[in-house]
């Protein structure tokens, strides 16, 4: 018998938490037909002799929602074995939406994601008015990888309330409508909806976007209609009202199919545990997600994300090569040390969470906190501006740091991930273009938290970024290795597996730029059957398919 692909005498970890074992597995069509001693020959074959098999890996927090237009392939998570990805998170979405709220849409999603407007708005077909529609356009797109998408807080409110949705209660019958356009938006394939609850989230004139600070009496009745269809909850809390927000979790649970939020270290895994413990032993469905590594911006003269000061920000109007000559002359190197020399001390402390990324092809992320600029340059007898000069000058520009924001501590960092509720993820791919890039959150799972640092075993990282966010979705066909299940594959080597160092290019539309990062020790990625990454190169098919809610 033959099969359309056979993957030879690999290392299987199936993403259940099972044992690996060593097998083949067949692939007709779209699904997996085999698994084991595979007989017959594939038209293609691929030979995972000392690599691993897994299952595509599911990327549960993405902003990917403008991107996609332009860029179907979907860099840099396709680069990091993901065949399935979220857009919708944090309440910014572009459906539903009247032709009238397009600008406003588009400007609230440059503010709070860093999408540039233009690009936007010139970048989509904005052929769509509700959800179902916006999913149909999507889909025209042809993905290279599976799209999924949840309904945002902000675009529904918007579109039942118009401005008054920023800043004013919703009434009893404005409640009733958002609730049931978020049900309507769910039944037409939304997973769910997702809400913004952090004040810091600003429209383009300084506003808290809609919903933030909406009564939990409308989101429990979103919760509700939401439920109806089988939809979840995606929620950023404002933990500075802990218990409040942790009873709105619970409810949200209580009502839909379950509740997602996001979850950091500093926020105290202790007492994340004991509240989440309880609605687990309630047999409340709730996960969280954070990420596996400190997140935070990444900056050097490349970028424009340094200092902030006069002379700094003409700098940062010049090309590499002006900058690069800035910096190596005397009297304007004097300037700019100068400058920093002169702010509080508050700025020097900052610098206390800038940790250089190395020169070598792998990125570091995992210094001690005694490791930053500020250390750096008390060894070295300098001012942690003129470290900073210096490593730029010695290395062209091409010098990186990393700006630490939250999960600053990777030791209490182990501990949140370590719990049975807080999975790896929140990469925020597609947002924040020009200051971070988190998208190798899947690689660097695998490569530090698996192979350097033991904390997981393979099958258990596995199954934290397959089964476990296939569960959140209720993807019953994906997510595990099984025969009749959808053939979305890795097969990886993980003694050569690791991030490549970001680099910023300018291929959004109007040249804006963005990070990019890419990965080392992929062999292949299939999805939906075909082969869309070959040894770390995207292969240029188009396999992804849009998936909707099947309640």
């Amino acid at each position: 018998m033959s099969h359309d692909l056979v993957i030879r005498g690999g290392s299987i970890v199936d993403g259940t938490g099972a044992e690996p074992y060593s097998g083949d597995i067949a692939v007709d069509g779209d699904q997996i037909t085999a698994i084991g001693q595979v007989e017959g020959q594939g038209k293609e074959e691929i030979s995972a002799d000392g690599l691993v098999v897994s299952p595509g890996f599911i990327d549960l927090h993405t902003h990917l929602d403008a991107q996609i237009g332009w860029d179907p392939q979907v860099t840099s998570v396709s680069w990091h074995g993901v065949t399935t990805a979220l857009l919708g998170n944090c309440g910014v979405t572009f459906a539903p939406c009247k032709p009238s709220d397009r600008e406003f849409l588009a400007g609230m999603m440059e503010t709070v994601e860093d999408i540039p407007k233009n690009a936007i708005l010139h970048g989509l077909p904005w052929n769509w008015e509700f959800y179902g529609g916006y999913l149909d356009a999507l889909e025209a797109l042809g993905p290279s990888i599976n799209i999924c998408g949840l309904a945002g807080h902000c675009a529904v409110r918007f579109y039942v309330m118009g401005e008054r949705a920023v800043e004013e209660p919703a009434t009893d019958d404005e409640i009733k409508q958002i609730a049931e356009l978020a049900g309507q938006s769910v039944k037409e394939g939304a997973f769910g909806f997702s809400t913004n609850r952090l004040p810091g989230h600003r429209l383009p004139d300084g506003r808290s976007i809609p919903g933030t600070f909406a009564d939990r009496d409308e989101l429990r009745a979103v919760a509700k209609e939401v439920g109806k269809y089988g939809g979840f909850m995606q929620t950023v809390s404002d933990f500075r009202d802990f218990d409040a927000e942790m009873d709105l979790i619970a409810d949200e649970a209580r009502t839909s199919r379950g509740a997602l939020f996001s979850s950091a270290a500093e926020i105290g895994t202790e007492r994340l545990n004991d509240r989440v413990s309880a609605m687990l032993a309630e047999g409340l469905n709730v996960t969280s997600v954070t990420v596996p590594r400190s997140g935070g911006g990444v900056g050097g003269l490349s970028t424009d994300n340094f200092f902030r000061t006069p002379a700094w920000n003409e700098l940062r109007k010049l090309p590499i090569e002006g900058r690069l000559k800035a910096i190596r002359d005397p009297e304007h190197r004097a300037k700019l040390v100068n400058e920093i020399k002169g702010q509080n001390e508050q700025v020097v402390n900052g610098l206390k969470r800038w940790f250089y990324m190395g020169d070598g092809l792998r990125p570091c992320y995992t210094q001690d906190l005694d490791q930053n600029l500020v250390e750096m340059a008390n060894a070295a007898g300098e001012h942690p501006v003129e470290t900073f000069i210096r490593i730029s000058d010695e290395t062209d520009g091409k010098a990186l740091f990393h700006m630490r924001g939250f999960n600053v501590d990777l030791s209490q960092l182990q501990k949140l991930i370590e719990t049975e509720w807080a999975m790896p993820g929140l990469g925020d791919a597609g947002a924040h273009v020009s200051q971070m890039i988190d998208s190798g959150w899947s690689t660097f799972i695998l490569s530090h938290w698996h192979r350097d640092s033991g904390v997981y075993s393979i099958q258990e990282a596995v199954r934290r970024i397959t089964a476990v966010p296939a569960n959140v979705l209720g993807l019953s066909d994906r997510g595990v290795l099984a025969e009749g299940k959808k053939a979305d594959i890795n097969v990886f080597d993980i003694a050569k597996l690791e991030e490549r160092m970001p680099e910023i290019v300018h291929d959004f539309p109007f040249g804006a730029p963005r990070f990019i990062q890419r990965a080392a020790g992929y062999h292949a990625t299939v999805c939906n059957g075909q082969v869309v990454l070959r040894d770390d190169e995207l292969t240029g098919d188009c396999a992804g398919r849009v998936l909707r809610n099947s309640a």
